[in-house]
């Protein structure tokens, strides 16, 4: 059965910081690209960030470089995104993602989300 979990999410105050864990079963985590999107409250999904298979190559919005880190322990199949120096304007909901196309088949998957709110 394949599941993402997210955590880690919660209230924060504007300037503080948060660590997004996102633990991985039921699939090969270390074959899949995975992305952090966002959905801000009455909005659409917005992409985050992504890093790739291995770990070293990310990427992020560009709204976002700076503030926020993506990265992913293969050998714990979990992926974090560290975010640094929050806005009211990053309170969402953070989805983790997980992509892979093999063999001429798209593989993805999706967790349930975790709420971040950034408020004083």
């Amino acid at each position: 059965q394949v599941q993402l979990v997210e955590s880690g999410g919660g209230l924060v105050q504007p300037g503080g910081s948060l660590r997004l864990s996102c633990t991985a079963s039921g699939f090969t985590f270390n074959s899949f690209r995975m992305y952090w999107v966002r959905q801000a409250p009455g909005k659409g999904l917005e992409w985050v960030s992504a890093i790739n298979s291995g770990g070293d190559a990310t990427y992020y919005a560009d709204s976002l470089k700076g503030r926020f880190t993506i990265s992913r322990d293969n050998a714990k199949k979990t992926l974090y995104l560290q975010m640094n120096s929050l806005k009211s304007e990053d309170t969402a909901v953070y989805y983790c993602n997980a992509r892979r196309r093999a063999w001429g088949k798209d593989y993805e998957y999706w967790g349930q989300g975790t709420q971040v709110a950034v408020s004083s």
